[in-house]
């Protein structure tokens, strides 16, 4: 029997791992796994379409949507989450100590529509009363000069959003003080290089992000797994076909990671790790799937309409296949 081949680009997860040695098989498909970096990732198939699926940022597929002909259809797969907390900085020379302090300030953005910065922009307006629209957004390459928006917005006029020199990175203004804070996915060197110039606003953030899912029950979901529109409408069975294949493989994570016998990781305390995070968020702690993961996907939904990213709040069925919304059962 013929069966598919299809491309797919992710990074190397461990809860995608099954898939990438063949373990588990997405059934019909032949599938061609490619692990890069996930802004290789993004930039190659939001640019130029270059591979059947892929791993794309949550934000920056829903801007997509807001388009005629969208080029993507979502299955409901969630290979990255993370909370927010302790990914805002905040330069030693901004006299910031507070999330209040934040107001009028000058803050880095590598790009605006990030899915790590709406969170963030999100969780500070919800959680600590600060309007998205009172700061300035300065955007550009966190390490590297030249990074650019990888999609065109119609920001409305209210938000503030201007671009840094040809030179200049996020993480060398942060140190210096020409920004005041920086919302960042990745933590910049300088946090590292220069502890004395660079800060996390959140020292103590595991304690911070504990209790912000204790009170909200939101483990923020930070990229999707996307199909080119095109593909999935000649193949309509592959959106399930991956699903499955996706779960297949990620239940294998759950249950090594229990294993005490070896450690799956080169986490000295992983088994302790792993009893703290089900005690904190339950033995299935990274859902896949509509209904699990409902009210946290209508609270990004949200947050992307009132920063100005979607015309109007995308619903969940915007989003997905509808292949995805059930599964049978005997």
């Amino acid at each position: 029997m013929t069966r598919l081949n299809l491309s797919l680009a992710c990074w190397g997860y461990d809860r995608t791992e099954a898939l990438l040695s063949q373990t588990v098989r997405p059934d019909g498909i032949d599938l061609n796994f490619q692990v890069l970096a996930v802004e290789e990732t993004f930039f190659r198939m939001l640019r130029n379409r270059e591979f059947d699926a892929a791993e794309l940022s949550m934000s920056s597929y829903c801007v997509t949507l807001g388009r005629d002909n969208p080029d993507f259809i979502a299955i409901p797969v969630f290979p990255s989450r993370f909370f927010r907390h302790s990914c805002i900085f905040v330069s030693a020379k901004s006299g910031i100590e507070k999330p209040s302090d934040l107001v009028g300030k000058r803050i880095g953005v590598p790009e605006y529509q990030m899915t790590a910065p709406v969170w963030i922009r999100g969780i500070l307006q919800d959680e600590y009363g600060i309007d998205p629209a009172s700061v300035t957004y300065v955007t550009g390459g966190e390490e590297e000069p030249g990074r650019e928006e990888k999609l065109k917005l119609n920001l409305p006029d209210k938000f503030k959003v201007e671009p840094i020199g040809p030179n200049q990175t996020l993480t060398r203004m942060l140190a210096d003080g020409e920004i005041d804070a920086l919302h960042t996915a990745r933590a910049p060197s300088t946090f590292y290089s220069e502890p004395h110039n660079v800060r996390r606003l959140f020292p103590d953030f595991v304690q911070v992000e504990k209790a912000y899912f204790g009170k909200t029950n939101i483990f923020p979901i930070m990229h999707v797994v996307a199909i080119r529109r095109d593909i999935y409408e000649k193949n309509r069975w592959i959106a399930q076909a991956l699903y499955k294949a996706f779960v297949q493989a990620q239940q294998l994570t759950y249950e090594q990671l229990r294993v005490s016998a070896s450690l799956k990781t080169m986490l000295p305390w992983q088994i302790a790790a792993v009893e703290e995070t089900i005690a904190t968020l339950g033995d299935q702690w990274w859902p896949y799937g509509i209904e699990k993961n409902r009210h946290v996907l209508e609270t990004f939904t949200r947050y992307h309409h009132e920063q100005g990213l979607s015309p109007r709040q995308l619903t969940i069925e915007d989003m997905f296949a509808p292949e995805t919304f059930a599964e049978f059962k005997i």
